[in-house]
């Protein structure tokens, strides 16, 4: 019998990719021959889907190009712009392959440690593999920090291994494919992926310099995300609120306790509008905040409920305009 070969469909969300796609796509379709991994293993990749997610550099041209040149190229045109994750979501959900990978357009992420996720998968029998960098992330310090604290964040809310993730990740594919057919709107997709994925791990892989200068995230963006990490977490926020609450209740009866004693035992004058004052709007901020999360799970289940999408995959746009006229 044959050696089993692993096919692999490579998921690359397009936001500004003019100037890095035709670079990193000539890498990815060298790897369409069958190849080794360093364990052993044989490999391919079958396919690559450039999803247009509507950026302003003109991607959409080389998209084009890129499909017409290559068989394994295939373009996968978004309505509207839908943000990363969904992008990527739409990707895997259109892929076929044995494995998905998915990987940054920026040049960031090289095409020949997609072996190393490989051997990775196989070895422990994962059904995700992130790629850590083991050269550091070519980012601005303050950015670091901020994705650092966030992927704490993410551990600590969801209680699973989401402190690993990275946008460099090899999936089992049909996992990959149901976890994506239930993500909605304003979805962390790597919080969706627990949904259906058991064994998680990570390896290290070597990081390529950014084809592009800047970053295309604005901090704005950045936070963005991460609210809709939280949000996307479950109801452990609300839990951490109601605690936080009770120890704030039990903190207030035993000061009164206190208070009550100095002025029943020594004669304590009590005045002092100014930290009553100080009580209700500590408490009064604390309610306010602990109403605004609510309020944004009940968006965001308002969101999921009336069905709209993460994503809808359409024509390429140039067609359906040429049609129109």
């Amino acid at each position: 019998m044959s050696p089993l070969v692993h096919d692999i469909s490579v998921v690359v969300p397009v936001y500004r990719g003019a100037d890095t796609l035709v670079d990193l796509v000539g890498q990815l379709v060298e790897l369409g021959d069958n190849r080794l991994t360093p364990n052993g293993a044989a490999y391919r990749v079958v396919e690559v889907l450039l999803v247009f997610d509507w950026g302003p550099d003109g991607s959409e041209e080389v998209i084009r190009a890129l499909s017409e040149q290559y068989d394994t190229v295939r373009p996968v045109w978004l309505m509207r712009n839908a943000g990363q994750h969904a992008a990527t979501a739409a990707g895997i959900a259109s892929s076929g392959g044995m494995w998905v990978v998915t990987m940054d357009e920026d040049g960031q992420h090289r095409p020949d440690q997609i072996e190393r996720l490989l051997d990775a998968a196989l070895s422990d029998e994962l059904h995700l593999v992130y790629g850590v960098a083991t050269d550091g992330v070519p980012h601005p310090r303050w950015r670091n920090a901020t994705s650092a604290g966030a992927k704490w964040v993410a551990k600590v809310l969801c209680g699973s291994s989401l402190d690993m993730f990275t946008s460099f990740r090899l999936l089992e594919g049909t996992r990959a494919r149901s976890a994506c057919a239930y993500v909605g709107s304003r979805t962390f997709l790597d919080v969706a992926l627990t949904w259906t994925i058991g064994r998680v791990g990570s390896t290290e892989v070597a990081t390529g310099a950014e084809g592009r200068a800047g970053s295309g995230y604005r901090l704005s963006t950045l936070m963005s995300h991460f609210w809709t990490l939280v949000l996307s977490s479950g109801t452990r926020p609300l839990r951490i609120l109601s605690l936080l609450g009770l120890v704030a209740a039990m903190g207030g009866v035993l000061a009164a306790v206190v208070v009550a004693y100095q002025k029943v035992r020594h004669g304590y004058d009590t005045q002092g509008w100014a930290s009553v004052f100080i009580a209700l709007t500590v408490v009064g901020g604390a309610i306010l905040f602990a109403i605004g999360v609510m309020a944004e799970y009940i968006g965001a289940t308002l969101r999921m409920v009336q069905g709209r999408p993460a994503f809808v995959i359409g024509e390429d746009p140039r067609v359906t305009w040429h049609d129109a006229e």
